[in-house]
């Protein structure tokens, strides 16, 4: 009985720190005080192959210079601006704008070891694709440990 509560405490424990950081990554997108908060999120796949493990995110209309990706710990931020749309010499007026503009933040928990440094990344036509080599897991999966009555 004591282990099953010890096991449950652990599992309430574990998840209250899942929603904790959860909590922390809503309150890095949005800055108070920045005129320019977040006006969209790009969406994200997460593909697992056999080797690697790829990330492809929808960025329409962001160029390189205006994109920053980090790895940090076991999560991937990209962070960067989408400009609104212009032409050269001719003043715009907008009769209909749905296509939101502004500053982005994404964070993304890759949830599976990756040799972050051995990492590429390549912006193509509006599609970010990082590709992570997989590395095995040291810390391995469940493993039974066998207990003997005294």
């Amino acid at each position: 009985m004591l282990q099953k509560t010890m096991g449950s405490m652990l599992e309430i424990a574990r998840i209250q720190s899942e929603i904790n950081r959860l909590f922390e990554n809503l309150v890095e997108l949005k800055q108070p005080g920045d005129a320019s908060e977040q006006a969209w999120m790009p969406t994200v796949d997460i593909l697992d192959g056999p080797e690697t493990l790829t990330v492809l995110v929808e960025l329409p209309g962001v160029g390189v210079e205006d994109l920053e990706l980090l790895a940090d710990g076991g999560d991937i931020v990209i962070r960067g601006t989408k400009k609104p749309f212009s032409q050269a010499g001719e003043p715009l007026q907008f009769h209909c704008m749905e296509r939101a503009h502004g500053r982005f933040q994404r964070i993304v928990n890759l949830n599976y070891p990756v040799n972050t440094h051995r990492a590429s990344a390549e912006l193509k036509n509006g599609l970010l694709r990082i590709v992570f080599p997989k590395v095995p897991n040291r810390r391995g999966g469940a493993v039974a440990i066998p207990v003997t009555e005294s």
